[in-house]
């Protein structure tokens, strides 16, 4: 008997079968990339990304027959939407949360209600990042695809439902459309009714770990799974990383080095709202029951995504055709202590604490003589200082962090989690499965079908922990001053921006 983990996310897609030990059978990765049509767009192919996770399954599935599979789930982005038919007919391309789309709502949202009530009922306050503006746009701009669209499904339901499980969204990405009410647990009447979207188009919603159906005949003959398998209801890729790193109580944070940088604290209860709305601090629910989590977050993967398609693009494919990692031997050409150049980590939209949609980078101190290297770990440097920036209010809550553990496939890197374990000046440790997502939707789906009694019952089978970077003093000094520099750079790249948008 395996446990079929499926993590979905914005530029690849990773299965792995895991037996009830915590035992990685096989595992499989295909990778895609983020389609920009226009200019501000951003959208994924749902039906080409649809085809390589059945092929990542496929491959999965023919390496696990003498250990079949007996339970899938999914772990996935959030906020992004694929609109499906009633047959389970992909119906257009999902609009990523970072994709400019939506933005023209703003204002009317926020005159129908303020972030003290939205945050209130959801956990969030308002942005162009979450799914609601996406959905006002598709029903202003495509009102046909609106019409016709049985589900909108976030990413995690949609390839459930694509398995052949019924339409349902666990909390954790429900909470990331902004129409969830986190108390109820459910969408929720007032915000819906506000934004007059039609809630049958919503899909029904469920706590992680609950069993929605079975993987049909038709697909389990065409991937090569066994007749039977059942779908149990994943998390929000972060939640499921925590899952998979045994971040399950209070006092611990997973530390994600994946597309995104990602610190996720985990609380016991809802904080103040009032101090977590003044930093950009959200709540939603955890993949745990009676638990709940935040994030911190930023591009930090994409950052280090773009630095290899622009620096190493022939090694990249040089790797790529050996079958080597070339982010390693990137990685092997940073220099000791600090850059010398401070990057500015807004290359994409940020997170926390302003979630603004067209900020723009920096990367500042370049010189004739600066090398590759140098760019590269001001770009480790600049994702963690981001991280620390948000981090510091965050405590001023009383949420305690005792211990971080790190996931993901940045984590795989000594280098970057000593950079992290310096500037953060706490230690980090590294779990023994880095791509925790599948191995966090694994154990959901063991929870689900009563292989464990509960997601910390699951956790203490199966996640190992493998090592703790400690922080150095002498270079964490180091950062403090190279971290106060950083503070300094989005004051003066706003008053930038400011300027850039006059006429």
């Amino acid at each position: 008997m395996s446990l079929l983990g499926l993590d979905v996310g914005t530029t690849g897609c990773k299965v792995s079968a895991f037996n009830a030990e915590g035992g990685l059978v096989t595992s499989s990765y295909r990778e895609y990339d983020v389609e920009r049509p226009h200019p501000g767009y951003a959208e994924l192919d749902a039906a080409d990304v649809w085809g390589r996770v059945q092929d990542a399954i496929e491959e999965v599935a023919g390496q696990s027959r003498s250990d079949p599979v007996t339970a899938a789930s999914v772990s996935s982005l959030g906020e992004a939407l694929v609109p499906v038919s009633a047959g389970r007919e992909i119906l257009a391309p999902s609009i990523l949360n970072f994709d400019e789309r939506g933005s023209e709502f703003l204002e009317s949202v926020a005159a129908l209600i303020d972030n003290e009530r939205l945050y209130a009922i959801n956990g969030n306050t308002l942005g162009n990042h979450y799914s609601l503006t996406k959905l006002l746009w598709i029903r202003e701009h495509e009102p046909e695809l609106y019409a016709r669209t049985h589900k909108f499904l976030l990413w995690g339901a949609f390839v459930a439902f694509m398995l052949g499980a019924e339409p349902v969204a666990d909390y954790s990405l429900a909470n990331r459309t902004l129409l969830f009410d986190v108390d109820r647990e459910d969408w929720s009447d007032e915000l819906v009714g506000l934004m007059q979207l039609d809630r049958h188009k919503l899909p029904d919603t469920a706590p992680s770990g609950t069993r929605i159906g079975t993987v049909s005949d038709a697909v389990a003959g065409r991937l090569g799974l066994p007749r039977g398998v059942a779908v149990v209801a994943g998390a929000h890729d972060q939640c499921a990383n925590a899952v998979g790193c045994g971040v399950l109580d209070e006092g611990r944070a997973m530390f994600g080095m994946g597309t995104y940088v990602c610190i996720v604290p985990v609380f016991a209860q809802r904080r103040d709202p009032a101090a977590m709305i003044a930093h950009g601090f959200n709540t939603e629910h955890h993949a745990a029951p009676g638990r709940y989590v935040s994030f911190l977050y930023n591009h930090g993967g994409s950052m280090l995504k773009w630095y290899r398609d622009t620096f190493a693009a022939a090694e990249r494919d040089a790797a790529d055709a050996a079958g080597k990692d070339v982010y390693a031997k990137l990685i092997a050409e940073i220099p000791e202590g600090p850059s010398t150049v401070v990057v500015l980590p807004h290359f994409a939209p940020t997170g926390p604490p302003e979630f603004v949609a067209d900020s723009r980078g920096v990367v500042a101190g370049l010189r004739l003589e600066t090398s590759r290297g140098e760019i590269l770990k001001g770009i480790l440097e600049g994702a963690v200082f981001y991280l620390r920036e948000c981090l510091e209010p965050m405590l001023s809550t009383d949420a305690a962090i005792n211990e971080f553990r790190a996931v993901g496939g940045g984590s795989k890197s000594d280098a970057w989690l000593q950079i992290a374990a310096d500037i953060l000046g706490r230690p980090l440790t590294r779990a023994g499965v880095q791509e925790a997502g599948t191995l966090g939707a694994a154990i959901l789906a063991g929870w689900g079908t009563s292989v464990f009694a509960s997601p910390e019952e699951g956790a203490a089978t199966m996640v190992a922990l493998e090592r703790t970077f400690e922080p150095n003093p002498q270079r964490h000094e180091a950062y403090n001053d190279r971290y106060a520099q950083y503070c300094r750079l989005w004051p003066l790249m706003k008053d930038y921006l400011r300027h850039l948008s006059q006429p």
